[in-house]
Parts: C-alpha cells; structure tokens; sequence
C-alpha cells in the first residue's frame, strides 16, 4: 500500500512538473474555470508585448503591489488577511498574482470541501511556476487566463468586449476598470461602473501611476 501511494505521488510530482515546464512555452489551452462556466466562453491568446503596460500596471497596483518583490507569496499580505480576521469579520484574500495564476492554469475554482486540498496544490504549483517561468511569464499567463467578466477570459477579450479594441490600446482609465472588476469579474461592472467598483477603478489608476515611476513592474520589462 504504501509503495502505491509512494509511486502515485512521484506520478504526480513528475507530472506536473511536466505541465508547468510546457505551460512555460505554450500557452494553456482551456482551464477548468472555462469548461465549468455556464456563460461558455471567449478567450483569444495574446502576448504580452501586445499588450498596453498599463493593463501590467494596473493589476499590480490592485491585486498584488509587491509582485516583483516576492517569490510567489506575500507574507505582509497574508499577515493582514489574518489580522482582518481577528476581529470576526470576513477573511481577506491574501493571493498574489503568482498564485492566481497557479489556480487559473492548473486548478479548479471553488470553496467547498475541497478548498485546502486545492490551496495546497496552488501552493506546490506556484512554486513550481516562480522557478520555471519567471515573472514576465506568470504576468503573460495571468492576464490570458483572469475571468474578467461573465464567460470572459484574458484582457484582450476584456479590451474587445468592454471597449471596441484590443488590449494594446488600452488607456489607464479602461485598464484600471478591468482590474477593478478582477476579484470579482461576474458581480462588479466594468461599464459605467458606480459605488464601490468606481472608486477603487479611480484608485487603482491613481496607484498605476506609482507602480510604473517606482519601477514596481520593473521584474516583467527587465
């Protein structure tokens, strides 16, 4: 018994090294987030040198401020999702972009039962793809594979749908709305946005300014 458990987890290890290592050259085909999404889906592949430094910025400055700083997890983020915890309230998510982009290629989405055996395979993934990939390659993969809407897939389909254009005309303000709508890309809209979404699009644009003079996505144009 034991040898089979021994053989099945060397299967699996070996396996997804595999994948992580021909997902770092080719982009992933479908994830299961597309597959189990009730609005079917768009999603056209497009590299990053194709799309607008803004769209980087932007998520940087709203999902993951220290992406260039970690190796795939923030320990200051995870710090203050816990201590928001303290006091009862909801638990704040603490991912950074490489995890999320661990989950979306690999994994499925979902909080079930099943939520702590998939964080520990998001854990295993991100680390593999910090080492195989690279930052500019975990942002590449990333913005191809983010729900940003309902059956909506990367932000060249975001650019498209939303705006009439690809992503490599996207300016601050439309690249600050798709990232605004990223945490939650069915409930919160990215026209005509009002309440809580505007505000935090206008912050994230404010904050897109600081990330590019600070050089804070410096790791994926180096």
């Amino acid at each position: 018994m034991l040898w089979r458990l021994a053989v099945a987890i060397l299967g699996f290890l070996l396996l997804s090294v595999a994948m992580a290592a021909i997902y770092s050259l080719v982009p992933p085909p479908v994830t299961w987030t597309m597959i189990a999404d009730p609005h079917g889906f768009t999603s056209q592949w497009t590299p990053l040198a194709r799309i607008d430094r803004s769209m980087v910025d932007a998520v940087i400055a709203g999902e993951d401020s220290r992406f260039c700083e970690h190796h795939g997890f923030d320990s200051r983020a995870i710090e203050r999702a816990l201590a928001h915890d303290e006091a009862g309230k909801r638990l704040r998510g603490g991912s950074t972009i490489s995890q999320q982009t661990a989950k979306n290629a690999f994994l499925w989405q979902g909080s079930g039962w099943d939520r702590y055996l998939r964080k520990g395979l998001e854990a295993w993934f991100t680390v593999l793809i910090e080492h195989l990939w690279g930052k500019r390659r975990i942002m590449e993969v990333y913005l191809n594979l983010a729900q940003t809407g309902p059956g909506i897939y990367g932000v060249e389909a975001a650019a498209e749908h939303y705006f009439g254009h690809g992503a490599a005309q996207l300016t601050p303000v439309e690249a600050a709305r798709i990232a605004a709508a990223l945490p939650s890309p069915v409930k919160r809209p990215v026209i005509a946005p009002h309440g809580f979404v505007r505000r935090h699009g206008n912050a994230i644009a404010a904050r897109s300014g600081v990330v590019r003079r600070g050089d804070l996505d410096a790791c994926v144009y180096d």
